[in-house]
């Protein structure tokens, strides 16, 4: 016989409406009147566990477990002594303009004597082999200068390549947050392996369970009073952002998900709470 298994966050939450004293049966009064107090748990918006792009070796985890960290701030880095050697050979090459300032002069000239050539060859005083071979050598340096044109392309290819090679060995925040767990350290090999987690806590997300029987009394958009457990206690301005289509049959139930803005940080994730929605 095959059983159903719960959500462990379902699980959570329907333990607490227990526990408070709200069931599952429960339901309006009446059209108009307010949606009984659910329990809720508050979490965080977001929680990233971030990695390498490429496999190697730590040379530093620049945060710590409860460090706030901003969007695009390095958080690690691979051991890259080869790569910087690399991109500093390519930015050498990238940069060199000798050889096509070498390869102009002697176009340059080239051209200048075609000219004469072909002056001299118009005038009946030049034979056309000599006039022939002079323009050829104009030919061959344009195509000489065209050579270096591309080199210095490729060259600056390579170097665009060598500095996205170097990036790769640098490890930057998803999300503005809080380090929730440091898992590896310094001289430690990194590959598929998560080196942090980050959470994103402002805004935060609270999750309520509700009863089959509450379908369609709340909706995307709806507001709700939340009042987070001691002891941050007050109560906060919440918007549905989420109702589920689908229904656990296991438990009669359906989640709900709302927002609620933490700009100072000051509401900590984890928090059970309770949430009023206000009558549809």
């Amino acid at each position: 016989m095959f059983k159903r298994m719960i959500n462990p966050l379902r699980a959570v939450v329907l333990l607490l409406m227990l526990l408070g004293g709200v069931t599952a049966g429960a339901a309006f009064a009446s059209a108009g009147s307010p949606v009984p107090e659910f329990d809720g748990l508050i979490e965080p918006y977001r929680v990233a566990e971030v990695g390498s792009e490429v496999p190697g070796v730590l040379n530093s985890v620049k945060v710590e477990r409860g460090d706030m960290v901003k969007a695009g701030q390095v958080v690690a880095t691979l051991r890259s002594g080869v790569e910087a050697a690399n991109l500093e050979l390519a930015r050498a090459r990238a940069e060199m303009d000798a050889n096509i300032q070498l390869k102009r002069s002697a176009l340059e000239f080239a051209k200048r004597n075609s000219q004469r050539m072909k002056e001299l060859y118009d005038a009946k005083a030049l034979a056309f082999q000599k006039w022939d071979e002079v323009e050829t050598q104009r030919i061959m340096a344009e195509k000489e200068l065209t050579v270096a044109l591309e080199q210095k392309q490729l060259f600056e290819l390579e170097h665009r390549q060598a500095d996205e090679v170097l990036r790769r060995k640098t490890i930057y925040s998803p999300v503005t947050g809080v380090v929730m767990e440091r898992y590896l350290s310094r001289g430690e090999y990194v590959e598929n392996n998560p080196i942090l987690k980050i959470a994103q806590i402002n805004p935060l997300n609270v999750e309520v369970v509700m009863p089959v029987s509450q379908i369609g009394m709340v909706r995307i958009g709806a507001t709700a009073t939340v009042k987070p457990e001691d002891p941050v206690g007050g109560t906060l301005q919440a918007v549905v952002t989420i109702v589920d289509k689908v229904m656990d049959a296991a438990s009669g139930t359906f989640g709900v998900r709302l927002e609620i803005p933490n700009p100072g940080h000051h509401i900590p994730p984890g928090l059970k709470c309770k949430v009023l929605f206000q009558a549809p």
